[in-house]
């Protein structure tokens, strides 16, 4: 069988802007009375010091604008990013588009048929032969199942495959009208808008995924919710979520590392999904992990936000350039359900 091993990843940004700035010329309007008092401190702790918006609300105000409306402006504004992120991956993997086998596309922020995965296929030239599976609705961490399946591709038929995740949080910004609670705000604090694609072939140089696991605690399925709404998509997020975190990832990362003969001493790269400085700070805590093990976390958190699905491939770029480059990587990341999925990659010659 093949070993599927990640050989090239691309990212594309919208325009980037100042979680500052953001602030002071929109939400501290957008957020009145004691919410406004509220909303201002957790701006400021947010981990955040700049995010990128296809739709900037220092530009553009959106949170009025039917759901139907965000739904066309998403395929206009996602359709170049997922293209330039997809160019830069084939790039750096020296494929071509004609030799993906299987293109599997993550989005939760916006839906058209046809879909991200079709347009972008039409565009990039690809095979008519090539097979292609949207994921969506699985939120932050639905790049770790993207990345499964299309490992479990590239082993049982040889071929190339491509995943792509890519979305537009900033096309869900809700009314001042609505009801607004602490995880709205925490929401419209933290989130942003990217694209990354990564590109798995059998063998080669690169990072070989030698496993994708995940568990998920349906006892707490009400923690995240990410409701379709008249006005854009709604974030619910309870701040119990790092409890369930402190509850499971342990175990689940133990696990996965004694089924490869190793253990958390023998890591030494992590890609950590920063939904929030308290979830990267719960990781750290209950894997006894030194801070500077999560400083990639961090930094993709302040320079770019929680973009959702992208983020831990953002982590991942971070850690394949840095020098010298890690040995052994656990992906982590989180999402409803309340789920938790790991994977493990290991340099590959």
């Amino acid at each position: 069988m093949s070993v599927p091993v990640i050989a090239g990843v691309g990212t594309a940004h919208p325009p980037s802007v100042d979680q500052h700035e953001l602030w002071e010329r929109f939400f501290s309007r957008h957020f009145s009375g004691t919410t406004r008092t509220l909303a201002e401190r957790i701006f400021a702790n947010s981990g955040v010091s700049r995010r990128q918006a296809a739709v900037s609300p220092l530009i553009e105000d959106v949170s009025d604008w039917p759901t139907e409306r965000r739904m066309r402006r998403y395929q206009v504004e996602a359709l170049p990013l997922g293209k330039e992120a997809v160019g830069r991956a084939l790039t750096a993997a020296g494929l071509a588009a004609g030799d993906i086998g299987l293109f599997v596309v993550c989005s939760c922020t916006g839906y058209a048929t046809p879909g991200l995965d079709i347009l972008l296929a039409r565009d990039l030239g690809m095979a008519p032969a090539t097979q292609r599976m949207f994921v969506g609705h699985m939120g932050c961490y639905a790049a770790l199942p993207g990345l499964g399946a299309v490992s479990d591709f590239v082993t049982a038929r040889g071929r190339p495959a491509l995943l792509l995740c890519a979305e537009l949080t900033s096309l869900h910004l809700q009314p001042s009208s609505a009801r607004v609670d602490t995880q709205q705000i925490v929401s419209h604090a933290l989130f942003s808008d990217a694209a990354v694609a990564a590109v798995v072939v059998p063998g080669g140089r690169g990072y070989a995924v030698r496993e994708v696991t995940s568990v998920t605690d349906t006892s707490t399925a009400d923690h995240m919710t990410w409701d379709v709404t008249d006005t854009g998509f709604r974030m619910g997020l309870s701040p119990k979520v790092p409890q369930v975190l402190s509850t499971h990832v342990q175990g689940l990362v133990d696990d996965l590392l004694a089924r490869h003969g190793t253990n958390v001493s023998g890591v030494d790269g992590w890609a950590v999904h920063p939904g929030g400085p308290r979830i990267v700070n719960v990781v750290e805590r209950e894997l006894s992990l030194a801070p500077a093990s999560l400083a990639a976390s961090r930094e993709t958190l302040d320079q770019h936000g929680n973009c959702s699905s992208p983020t831990v491939l953002l982590i991942l770029d971070r850690l394949f350039r840095a020098a010298p480059s890690p040995r052994r990587v656990v992906m982590l990341a989180f999402g409803p359900g309340l789920t938790l999925y790991a994977a493990l990659l290991e340099r590959h010659a």
